[in-house]
């Protein structure tokens, strides 16, 4: 995932809803999201070059997803893959707090990341937030509070063009009784990049902090290959829908899944 946005405990009818875009190289295989074979109770896309996933939610509620961090030629690749993170919590047993105080441990394992993970279904349960940059060397952990948030690569919440812009659409649907998930597909279908004034400098050429500044990148060899939403329910329905995209962007399948948490 390379830009989210994410409603938590903030509507009267749905304690989540979020909506995402997985930005990759078209070249790295994947499998649509489904139900794992390895793991019956998660449902989620599959990177299959590394064996993990970048979004996933399993039938009990238990959710994670997962963001790089843009750092161009600061730091070597990581030794493990960032999409394992996302496995390993969806697979696992822990709290997620306990699960926390293990990642952090060996956090200098991975390359840079933005971690969003917990239990979306049952009352009291915690949404963490964790990132093992901090954008000057350290770490960067909260638990996320009631209301909107947003996320590219970066720090959660940094106001990037394409953040805020998600960020307002989705405030703006949130407000309605029953939220659309084909709104939240529109709003993250938007290819219009930034103003070259409004650009975030994170280290990469001009032209491209300008393709990666759209919310949906369309080019030959990298750009959005899926968006999500997720919707949880207070009473527990969960549905889950994912739409994934060729190279130039048309529609290349979609999956859909509707289950109560158990």
């Amino acid at each position: 995932m390379c830009l989210l946005a994410f409603s938590w405990q903030n509507h009267s009818r749905y304690r989540f809803v979020f909506a995402g875009n997985r930005d990759e190289f078209h070249a790295r295989p994947s499998a649509a999201a489904n139900w794992w074979p390895d793991a019956p109770d998660v449902f989620g896309g599959r990177d299959l070059e590394a064996g993990g996933t970048w979004l996933g939610l399993r039938r009990d509620g238990r959710f994670a997803v997962v963001t790089n961090f843009r750092e161009p030629d600061v730091r070597p690749a990581g030794k493990r893959s960032r999409g394992e993170l996302v496995g390993a919590f969806l697979s696992g047993t822990s709290p997620a707090s306990a699960w926390l105080a293990d990642i952090e441990t060996r956090a200098d394992d991975y390359a840079g990341f933005n971690l969003l993970f917990g239990d979306v279904v049952r009352p009291g349960e915690p949404l963490l937030y964790f990132s093992n940059r901090d954008g000057i060397g350290g770490v960067a952990r909260r638990q996320a509070e009631p209301g909107i948030h947003a996320l590219s690569n970066h720090l959660l919440d940094t106001p990037w063009p394409k953040v805020q812009r998600l960020r307002e659409s989705f405030v703006h649907e949130l407000d309605r009784d029953e939220p659309r998930a084909e709104k939240l597909l529109e709003f993250l279908d938007d290819s219009e990049p930034a103003r070259d004034d409004d650009l975030p400098s994170t280290g990469l050429s001009p032209e491209w902090e300008r393709r990666l500044s759209a919310a949906k990148i369309v080019s030959n060899d990298y750009g959005t290959r899926a968006s999500t939403v997720v919707f949880v329910k207070n009473d527990g329905t969960c549905f889950f829908h994912e739409r994934r995209f060729s190279s130039n962007g048309k529609i290349a399948g979609e999956s859909r899944e509707r289950f109560v948490a158990s």
